[in-house]
């Protein structure tokens, strides 16, 4: 799994839990939206109410890449055509590190505020169980190896319903789902789906469930 942090220059960290953006995408890859659909993802984006819990810690992996592309290269895509470059050679081969997390499992549970709007919950639902391309964590080298999506539950907070699915795990939850927690947190995971950039922030409460 991978759930990118904030990259500086050619470095790629993993954070230890999933990005609100992240998983934005997730879900929209998984209703069959398309990347320019910058409203609507946006909007889901913003009604995205999750936490997270650590069953196992995965341990890192660093993934060392190297690449030299010249301009005439093509290559094979997932439309079944290829697909060219418009940009000039690279004069040097491209060096880039990408860290991942192996051998982890995680516990994300999740909620669409306010819950009458479009996409509905029921429709997320339907969608992970039948999702309209293929899933990946992360990054797209990054395949899931079961159905993402184990069960529907009702509780009160996001708190609450981690409780009931992995009690005495390590946790993260947004402020104001659960209680205060061990340590507060200022993650800067979000996305600008219009500009297609990262800013913004948001508090999040990490702790050990009882």
């Amino acid at each position: 799994m991978s759930f990118g942090g904030e990259a500086i220059d050619q470095l790629g960290p993993t954070q230890d839990y999933p990005a609100v953006s992240m998983l934005t995408g997730l879900l929209a890859n998984a209703l069959g939206w398309h990347w320019n659909d910058r409203d609507a993802l946006q909007r889901l984006q913003d009604r995205l109410i999750f936490a997270s819990a650590c069953l196992r810690p995965g341990e890192k992996l660093t993934d060392s890449q190297n690449a030299q592309l010249s301009k005439s290269d093509r290559a094979w895509t997932t439309h079944g055509i290829p697909e060219g470059r418009a940009g000039a050679s690279y004069a040097a081969p491209h060096r880039r590190r990408r860290d991942y997390l192996q051998d982890g499992a995680l516990l994300v549970v999740l909620r669409l505020e306010p819950k009458d709007e479009v996409p509905s919950l029921d429709s997320v639902e339907t969608a992970l169980f039948n999702p309209a391309r293929p899933l990946f964590i992360g990054r797209k080298s990054c395949l899931p190896t079961a159905p993402i999506l184990k069960k529907s539950i009702m509780a009160e907070s996001a708190h609450t319903a981690l409780t009931l699915l992995a009690p005495k795990c390590t946790a993260i939850w947004p402020l104001g789902e659960g209680p205060d927690g061990d340590r507060v947190s200022n993650l800067t995971d979000q996305r600008n789906w219009r500009t297609d950039l990262h800013g913004g922030s948001r508090i999040a409460i990490e702790g050990r469930l009882p």
